[in-house]
């Protein structure tokens, strides 16, 4: 029983790790300009949020910490207003 949760965890670690990173790099790929557009914060803002987030979770592996939950909160709220409005 304790393989299977552990496997879930690490699963679940490395998912949201994935999306703080896919946030990470379609920051950094797109233009000021869709960051007026869609009227939220600045381009830097969200590198350095989305940053911070990737270096937290490199650091601290566990998926369900403070930390990772409101760096996992801004990168899925980024993908939505940014991504989403593609």
């Amino acid at each position: 029983m304790f393989e299977v949760q552990s496997s879930l965890a690490l699963v679940l670690t490395i998912v949201l790790f994935v999306v703080k990173l896919v946030a990470l790099v379609d920051c950094v790929a797109r233009g000021d300009a869709k960051f007026v557009a869609v009227g939220t914060w600045p381009r830097t803002t969200w590198l350095v949020v989305l940053g911070l987030t990737v270096a937290v979770h490199a650091i601290d592996w566990n998926p369900l910490g403070l930390l990772n939950l409101v760096g996992t909160v801004a990168a899925l709220v980024y993908l939505a207003q940014l991504r989403g409005s593609s």
